[in-house]
């Protein structure tokens, strides 16, 4: 439950705690079974919902683990970088200064989501493939600041193998923050940082 300064505790809404249910079904079961072998249906029944439920929260099975809240707040960061900079160093730089202001996640589930999707062959790829669209945002930031469009793209790919790498090292290695292992992608293409 939560609660405000202004009024009594409030109990998380129906939609949240479906929500909240089908990914902690999920997680459970891509760990016990693994990814391959769970099915939407056993999400499904083990959230207690129906297969058409588990479908109005995600797409696909894939998406319980990679969809990604983060892209408006990355973009905006890299927007903000000097123009004055190389394309690369204002995308890193960008994505750096994002990160320090971002809060930590709710490490647990989404370590476990990162963890899952990064020891799950089938999953590594669909990580590089959801990244498409974070890829097309920061292109479109560069080039709409006056970057060359295949020189936007290759910065953007750059940094989101940086940043991919990052995510997968921070789920293998409890002892560091998020934000600590993006860092620590970025310093291996941003050495001036």
């Amino acid at each position: 439950m939560t609660s405000s300064a202004d009024g009594p505790a409030q109990r998380p809404s129906k939609r949240e705690r479906t929500l909240a249910a089908l990914v902690e079904a999920g997680l459970e079961l891509f760990e016990q079974q693994g990814y391959e072998a769970t099915t939407v249906a056993q999400i499904a029944r083990a959230a207690g919902v129906t297969e058409m439920t588990f479908f109005r929260y995600f797409a696909a099975k894939e998406h319980l683990l990679l969809d990604d809240p983060y892209d408006p707040v990355l973009i905006a960061a890299i927007g903000a970088q000097p123009r004055s900079d190389p394309p690369f160093l204002r995308a890193a730089r960008g994505i750096r200064a994002a990160w320090r202001a971002l809060p930590e996640p709710e490490t647990p589930v989404i370590r476990r989501r990162v963890r899952i999707a990064a020891r799950t062959p089938a999953l590594r790829g669909a990580t590089w493939r959801s990244t498409g669209n974070t890829e097309r945002a920061i292109v479109e930031q560069l080039v709409t600041d006056g970057a060359e469009p295949e020189v936007a793209g290759v910065a953007a790919a750059s940094v989101l193998a940086a940043l991919v790498a990052g995510l997968f090292a921070w789920a293998e290695h409890e002892t560091q923050t998020l934000a600590e292992a993006i860092e620590r992608a970025l310093d291996v293409i941003d050495v001036a940082s």
